[in-house]
């Protein structure tokens, strides 16, 4: 199995709420890491610093993936470098906030 594409396609779950897309096609998951057996942990950011919206999105992704039975320990680690941008839009992400 491919973990990596197995939680990335979890994560689509996960929304921005103000944007209405998912955090991978906003672009907002920098890497998916597996140091051991059952653990995972996701580097990701948010479009602002300032964030309304942070702990919300930042639970719903550890939430998320807690839910799947292959991983017993998650771990979210917010950064903000590099700093979030527009070209971060995943071709499918441009397409929803586009209509």
């Amino acid at each position: 199995m491919n973990f990596k594409k197995y939680v990335l396609t979890n994560l689509k779950r996960v929304m921005d709420p103000e944007l209405n897309i998912n955090v991978v096609d906003l672009g907002l998951i920098y890497d998916v890491d597996f140091p051991e057996e059952g653990k995972v942990i996701i580097t990701m950011t948010l479009t602002t610093p300032g964030c309304p919206l942070h702990d919300s999105i930042v639970s719903g992704v550890k939430y998320c993936i807690e839910d799947l039975e292959e991983f017993s320990d998650v771990e979210v680690n917010l950064v903000w470098e590099p700093a979030w941008t527009p070209e971060n839009i995943t071709p499918e992400g441009n397409r929803v906030l586009r209509g």
